[in-house]
């Protein structure tokens, strides 16, 4: 299953509320810059696989991606490093969140700034980057923050139309918030995609909001 996900001063006003507020409240994300190396665009990565290896071959490793210790260092740290290189990096991003949620902080022992801060300057990198916006959502919704959390998937259904995925999830989100016409319209477009889960459906003719049959031998999937 697809898992979960993100400027200058202005933009950030305008185009994520979150951000803007850290900003008003004195929060410095740093300069874009590498520890040593960097910074690269992930979504330029097929043209700096050399520079994308030598980071993940040392730092974001696939005991660092799953959270079970450093390579180099402290697990937080190699995440610090990867993020500084790759600001954009979606899989460590997506692992920051999962560490997130795993030491109950925003706070990650060896990391420079607050994990906000990183989607912050993920967003500064490439302000296009529609996974960057689905995974810090994830990020958001963990965190209770719902509203917000919709603004990101809205501005990644918008930067990446045909991702079924992000179409879903938007659904999802619109079902939460009691938006059955919302909810319904982006599954419509997700399942016309092919996405294969059918738990947003489900939960659309649970409360008769869902347009036809319901297709045989339906589960219950999320």
């Amino acid at each position: 299953m697809k898992t979960l996900l993100v400027f200058v001063m202005t933009v950030l006003f305008l185009t994520s509320p979150s951000l803007a507020v850290a900003v008003k409240k004195g929060i410095y994300c740093g300069e874009l810059k590498g520890v040593w190396y960097g910074p690269y665009d992930y979504m330029e990565r097929f043209a700096y696989s050399h520079e994308l290896n030598l980071v993940e071959r040392h730092h974001f490793t696939p005991k660092v991606e799953n959270l079970i210790d450093g390579e180099s260092g402290p697990l937080g740290g190699d995440l610090n490093y990867t993020l500084h290189s790759w600001p954009n990096h979606h899989r460590a991003l997506a692992s920051l969140v999962k560490y997130s949620i795993k030491e109950k902080s925003t706070r990650i022992p060896h990391m420079k700034y607050p994990i906000e801060c990183y989607f912050d300057r993920a967003i500064r990198m490439n302000a296009k980057d529609a996974q960057v916006r689905s995974i810090y959502s994830a990020f958001l919704s963990h965190r209770g923050r719902n509203k917000e959390a919709l603004e990101q998937l809205e501005v990644a259904a918008d930067l990446q139309p045909d991702s079924a995925t992000i179409l879903y999830n938007l659904g999802l989100m619109y079902f939460k918030h009691k938006n059955y016409d919302k909810a319904r319209h982006y599954a419509e477009q997700a399942y016309a995609l092919d996405f294969p889960l059918p738990g947003l459906r489900n939960k659309l003719i649970q409360v008769g909001k869902w347009r036809g049959a319901k297709p045989k031998g339906s589960g219950s999937g999320k």
